[in-house]
């Protein structure tokens, strides 16, 4: 019997310790920080118990879009924008992340603060979308996604959308403006 209280005090403390460790910035095809695909916006007061979190009004469903939460560390530092599932609805999941912080780094060592050439070299880049202010660059295998701006692109890309942006169009020291995770 005391064998096995000593196993499970073991036990317990190895999986405390193990939660401690966790990178709150770790990012990668299945989290970012501490949120999973399957991370409920009612889960966030505890998974950020020492941040704050800036949630939508009540009531202003049928305002001009989704309904973001915004984390911010103590001290005021823009951590992440989360856009739930299903507006104001506690038991929904995250469906999509903007990366405000550029602690949040991929194994690859791509952060927000990475250049064109440091992406291109750490992802295949499998398509850039021409927008209206931005050019959308989408990643092999990941459900990541990075908005860069126009103004740095050639004239006859930068105005008109339905020219194709070729990655040789692209400078390799333009950073994004932007970082989305999607699930």
């Amino acid at each position: 019997m005391k064998k096995l209280a000593v196993l499970f005090i073991a036990v317990v403390a190895f999986a405390s310790c193990s939660k401690e460790e966790q990178n709150p910035f770790e990012w990668n095809k299945d989290k970012i920080g501490y949120i999973t695909k399957e991370t409920q916006v009612y889960q966030l007061d505890s998974l950020y118990a020492n941040d704050s979190i800036v949630n939508p009004v009540k009531g202003d469903e049928f305002g001009t879009g989704a309904s973001e939460i915004e984390i911010f560390e103590k001290g005021g530092k823009h951590l992440l924008t989360l856009t739930p599932s299903m507006a104001l609805d506690s038991t929904a999941t995250i469906e999509n992340i903007i990366v405000r912080d550029d602690r949040y780094i991929t194994a690859e060592g791509i952060s927000i603060n990475s250049t064109f050439a440091e992406i291109s070299k750490a992802y295949k880049v499998s398509g850039i979308d021409n927008m209206i202010e931005d050019a959308i660059i989408w990643v092999d295998g990941q459900n990541f996604y990075f908005a860069i701006s126009k103004e740095d692109l050639p004239s006859e890309v930068k105005y008109d959308m339905t020219e194709t942006i070729e990655k040789t169009m692209i400078p390799d020291n333009t950073q994004p403006e932007r970082v989305f995770v999607a699930w």
